[in-house]
């Protein structure tokens, strides 16, 4: 037998904490406006949704975006690509501290802030395939997610703070230099790809990325797996989005609403942890697919008709932990079912659809009723959920895996 030709390298985790980092800052800044909407609209001059709008920012500009920065990913290299997002982010949220006295300046370093987020939550399949074996892919691209949930919390939790403490302007100069910090170390310790592959010959080699395009378009998984992207971020978002206004009719406080929305949070961050290691032990995914969007609905039945707070935070718990976790197997799950399409083709696709989910965001404003209750629009999301079920029944499992385990190859050698 030869002399094996495929390593795991240890330098693997320093390139996912440095990947992780500027997607945790990243989320902050996207978040930070949230909690603090109507001190900032009085500081600025302007109305409520003019500073929710400075969030939806970044899902409107990713829509359009998204397949250009994944062929630019997949044609240019990780490190080139994912290094330009990088310093545009830095750049622009630096500015954006700077700037922060003005609106008009705010809201345009925000565009330039958000059209860099692509470039991060694009690589995310990239990275794991790049670096990691398959039987560690779904649990690296579960830490990238991880990273993103604690970046929100922790924009929730210390942007009012900030605010209270030191004003709008000092809280966005904070955020701007840990933003830039955070790119500064990304660049340092970054790498484009380990010296040998991570997995066995065949594994690794990829198809170019219009070609890999064109022929997980004609994928009816990929089509399954899109919807089911569609519903979970859109009601993540939507729940996150209106979190105080979903409760206040039914009698609980602003700060109740702040610990029911760091409890989704906490259940998204466990979900995506615990999930993923499991399916990359058993090489599964529709069937962690499966459990995690029925084992969510009687957390959204919860949100939706719970009247006990204690009942409320059981419910968000749940929700976040299952419905989250769907989020990294489905990642690694497009990657594996469109091989050899490219890793960021599959999660620009399944990124444009989640990001495009805004919609559900501004159909729960409008469905709401006469005394501001969301009913209606989560009882609808029930619905969805459960049309979810029956779409991952038609999935077909994936093979890659186990073809791996199937395959006689040299052991993998750590270094």
């Amino acid at each position: 037998m030869p002399e094996q030709s495929y390593r795991v390298y240890p330098y693997r985790w320093v390139v996912l904490g440095v990947f992780m980092l500027i997607n945790l800052t990243i989320q902050t800044l996207w978040i930070c406006f949230a909690p603090i909407t109507g001190p900032a609209a009085k500081f600025y001059g302007v109305s409520d949704l003019q500073i929710g709008f400075l969030a939806m920012l970044f899902m409107l500009v990713y829509v359009p975006l998204s397949i250009p920065i994944s062929w630019m990913i997949d044609t240019y290299g990780y490190r080139k690509a994912v290094g330009l997002g990088a310093v545009l982010f830095g750049v622009f949220g630096l500015l954006r501290g700077l700037a922060a006295s003005s609106y008009t300046w705010v809201l345009l370093f925000t565009i330039g802030i958000a059209v860099a987020q692509p470039f991060l939550l694009n690589a995310v399949s990239t990275v794991a395939a790049k670096w990691f074996p398959i039987e560690e892919r779904a649990t690296a691209a579960g830490l990238a997610l991880v990273a993103g949930f604690i970046g929100i919390a922790i924009g929730q939790v210390a942007s009012p703070l900030l605010v209270l403490n030191f004003g709008i302007q000092a809280m966005q100069m904070i955020f701007g230099a840990a933003s830039a910090a955070s790119v500064v170390v990304f660049l340092i310790f970054t790498r484009e790809a380990p010296p040998t592959p991570p997995c066995p010959p065949g594994q690794e080699a990829r198809a170019l990325m219009l070609d890999g395009l064109r022929s997980m378009l004609r994928l009816k998984d990929m089509w399954l797996l899109m919807f089911l992207f569609l519903v979970g971020m859109g009601i993540f978002n939507g729940v996150s989005t209106w979190i105080e206004n979903i409760i206040r009719p039914r009698g609980f406080s602003i700060t109740q609403a702040g610990d029911l929305g760091g409890i989704l949070l906490l259940g998204g961050i466990a979900g995506a942890i615990v999930i993923p290691a499991l399916s990359d032990k058993l090489q599964k995914r529709k069937v962690f697919l499966l459990l995690g969007m029925l084992l969510a609905i009687p957390g959204m039945v919860g949100v939706t008709f719970a009247a006990s707070y204690a009942l409320m935070l059981v419910s968000m718990f749940l929700l976040g932990f299952f419905l989250m976790s769907l989020a990294p197997v489905g990642y690694q799950y497009a990657a594996e079912i469109t091989h050899p399409a490219p890793e960021g083709t599959s999660a620009g696709l399944l990124n444009m659809v989640g990001q495009a989910s805004v919609v559900f965001i501004f159909a729960m404003d409008a469905l709401k009723d006469s005394h501001g209750a969301f009913t209606l629009s989560l009882s609808a999301f029930i619905g969805l959920m459960i049309l979810c079920c029956f779409f991952i029944v038609l999935l077909s499992e994936s093979r890659l895996g186990k073809l791996q385990v199937e395959k006689e190859s040299p052991p993998l050698t750590l270094h």
